[in-house]
């Protein structure tokens, strides 16, 4: 029975790492003897930044629009090409904006969701797609994707963030039905509000309010939600297959 945290000898991909939950969530798995993909999009200087903490042998920079698949293959096969294999996926990249539905350009609720699925969800499903090819050739893996309590709430101002969050939450278990015959598990995270920066507009006009909300009284933080990603990437939770684990100090459950 496994009992500790060790990642030697894994090979781990997380996009969206070079700030926020991604860049806590790839420095911790690589604590734990992993080596690791750090994804970017546009932060390239936050992503080698990444790189160098963890260090030059032990990670690599990889540019990727997750939204575009070609990208999204070509950072899979690049990864794979560095370190040989790939053996945790963690889709963490993520887009969020308000688009209520009473705004009144039509255009722009269309390309609002478009953007939000294209991203949060689609990339989500074609990392998975591509890294579920490496890990049968080599006995296994995990994914773990990061969601949000949104996925619960029914959401009024973004409702195209809060369903694309729990389409992620029933791609977790259809992979999880559907790929342990492969040895590939699947699990997934809904944080609360998180000290982030694609939180940040939401706390700075409404942090008392959303405290409130929080029966623990406080915001979590980036390694609230790292850590619950390492102890799924790690040996300890093998037989964890198609969970979803709320992270948001009580404020939803489910």
């Amino acid at each position: 029975m496994a009992d500790n945290l060790d990642l030697n000898g894994k090979v781990a991909l997380v996009t969206g790492a070079s700030r926020g939950i991604g860049r806590e969530t790839a420095i911790r798995l690589a604590s734990a003897g992993a080596l690791v993909g750090v994804n970017y999009h546009r932060s390239k200087d936050e992503a080698l930044s990444v790189v160098r903490e963890i260090g030059d042998a032990k990670a690599v920079a990889l540019h990727a629009d997750v939204a575009d698949p070609a990208q999204t293959s070509s950072m899979i096969d690049a990864l794979i090409e560095r370190f040989g294999k790939i053996d945790i996926l963690v889709n963490n990249a993520a887009t969020f904006d308000m688009n209520p539905f009473d705004r009144d350009d039509y255009a722009a609720w269309q390309q609002g969701w478009r953007r939000t699925f294209d991203l949060n969800v689609f990339g989500a499903a074609n990392a998975a797609f591509l890294a579920m090819r490496s890990m049968r050739k080599n006995g296994g893996g995990k994914i773990i994707n990061v969601a949000s309590r949104a996925a619960f709430r029914g959401e009024i101002e973004f409702a195209d963030y809060g369903a694309s969050k729990a389409a992620l939450v029933n791609l977790t278990r259809s992979i999880a039905r559907g790929c342990a015959k492969d040895n590939i598990i699947a699990s997934c995270v809904a944080p609360g509000f998180i000290e982030t920066e694609m939180a940040r507009s939401e706390l700075e006009a409404h942090r008392e309010e959303i405290e409130r909300q929080i029966p623990l009284g406080r915001v979590g933080r980036v390694g609230d939600v790292a850590a619950v990603i390492l102890f799924l990437a790690s040996p300890m939770a093998d037989y964890l297959n198609g969970v979803t684990i709320d992270i948001n100090g009580g404020s939803w459950f489910h």
